[in-house]
């Protein structure tokens, strides 16, 4: 189906750094450089087109005031996925790298996709804390295994230093667990969210706030897409003749890893996919491919009860 969408008379690519953004405007032909600071950014939100389309890169953060800018200005804009963009600059052949060429080639990957690229859209500001917390309680338990394997390690020079490194790093979980919790419990938003997920078996409380924070769209997909976008649709791998072996790729690997341990959970304690877990290993599927499919199993699940009223929520989960 057409997008109903009209079509930008301008696409302007800004290659986000963090004190500077590259601009090009494809209508000019110019390109300009103007500072990652608030005021100057509001001007020139408001001296674009009011019908072009802005393009930039998820860029750790620092593509934030930017796009806040062109919110107020009332201005169009996509933050593309840095994956996407860099396969696409490869497929015209383009070998060098430069601020400029990255700009020129975000406006010409809004041009030639602008019906399909979804606008950015500021997110709730509890939201937006509880995926920041998330993130970060991600990183420091990654921090944390790392000093505590070193910790356990036969003893060298460095090991007097780890031991508080790694009680450190507990102290600042214990804390960002207890602020993520204390997020949740005063959002309206996303405190029903949290709780109809943690009604699933195999999905507790950090799980929960995980999807929540990191897939905001689920209740909102079909099942196909809620797969997808976790990275567990299996993509056919056919040539010709042969049929080869279909893998889950793509997606948000956050998502995939977060929801592993639930699987691993469910596989054992939830009535429909326990069951379904032991068919599929009695059918010789290898053990990562069955818990593979009880991910995908959990996260359509997930979104579809997302979907309902919460009394149908709570029968669909248990029966």
């Amino acid at each position: 189906m057409r997008s109903t969408r009209p079509i930008p008379r301008s696409c302007v690519g800004c290659d986000v750094g963090k004190t500077e953004i590259v601009v090009f405007d494809n209508a000019s032909g110019r390109i300009a450089q103007i500072a990652n600071d608030p005021v100057q950014l509001d001007a020139f939100a408001e001296a674009l087109d009011p019908h072009c389309l802005v393009i930039c890169e998820a860029t750790g953060g620092f593509e934030a005031a930017l796009l806040l800018a062109l919110m107020r200005a009332g201005r169009a804009a996509h933050r593309a996925d840095p994956r996407r963009v860099k396969a696409f600059i490869r497929s015209l052949g383009t070998l060098g790298k430069t601020d400029a060429i990255d700009a020129r080639a975000l406006a010409r990957y809004g041009q030639e996709r602008h019906e399909i690229l979804a606008r950015w859209q500021p997110a709730d500001g509890d939201a937006d804390r509880l995926h920041s917390l998330v993130l970060t309680r991600r990183d420091l338990v990654a921090s944390h295994t790392a000093f505590a394997n070193r910790a356990g390690a036969p003893a060298t020079a460095a090991t007097a230093f780890v031991a508080p490194v790694v009680a450190a790093i507990e102290a600042q979980l214990a804390a960002i667990e207890a602020e993520i919790a204390r997020v949740i419990a005063a959002s309206a938003a996303l405190a029903p969210r949290v709780a109809t997920l943690r009604a699933i078996p195999g999905i507790g409380a950090k799980t929960a706030a995980a999807l929540v924070a990191l897939m905001p769209e689920l209740g909102r997909l079909n099942r196909r897409q809620a797969a997808a976008l976790a990275g567990l649709a299996p993509h056919p791998h056919q040539s010709g003749g042969r049929d080869g072996y279909r893998r889950t790729r793509g997606g948000r690997p956050e998502v995939k890893r977060t929801l592993f341990m639930a699987a691993m959970s469910a596989a054992k304690h939830h009535p429909q996919l326990a069951p379904f877990h032991k068919r599929l290993v009695a059918r010789g599927k290898k053990p990562i491919v069955a818990l593979v499919a009880v991910m995908r199993k959990l996260v359509v699940l997930c979104n579809a009860v997302l979907r309902e009223e919460p009394d149908a929520t709570r029968s669909f989960v248990r029966s």
